[in-house]
């Protein structure tokens, strides 16, 4: 059965969500500073009269990536009945794919925490991860 996903960049890797866990995608101006947080945390921002939590997804998968410096582009997403923006380096499409297959055995631990699978998008295999794992972050046990 198909299903939507949302393809973004993540420390340099293409990366799938699953439509159905985006809310939207939005421009982040200004992010505010919250002490004593998870480093994952990036701090807050309000949108349309809501404070989201901000989720560094690079510090969230333990990636140093350089790249990572000024990215403004959020993913809305809803993980235990809040919304959290996930700051991404890019969006590239919405595309239409089979199930998730199986993840490759030989996946470096930080992406396996949050992958649920992989998708195929004509001849590339994409990492489908998890929204709600990447808001758990680093801390957060292996499922």
């Amino acid at each position: 059965m198909k299903a939507l996903y949302l393809i973004a960049r993540i420390a340099g890797e293409t990366v799938a969500l699953p439509a159905a866990d985006v809310a939207s995608v939005v421009e982040v101006d200004q992010i505010a500073f919250v002490p004593r947080v998870s480093p994952h945390i990036a701090g807050l921002f309000a949108l349309r009269s809501r404070v989201l939590t901000v989720v560094d997804t690079c510090a969230s998968l333990q990636l140093d990536y350089a790249a990572a410096e000024g990215r403004n582009t959020a993913v809305i997403v809803e993980a235990d009945g809040h919304s959290y923006a996930l700051l991404v380096e890019e969006i590239e499409d919405v595309i239409e794919a089979e199930a998730p297959e199986p993840c490759p055995a030989l996946l470096n631990p930080n992406w396996r925490r949050v992958a649920i699978g992989t998708i195929r998008r004509d001849d590339q295999a994409i990492l489908l991860v998890s929204p709600a794992g990447l808001v758990a972050g680093p801390d957060a046990l292996a499922a």
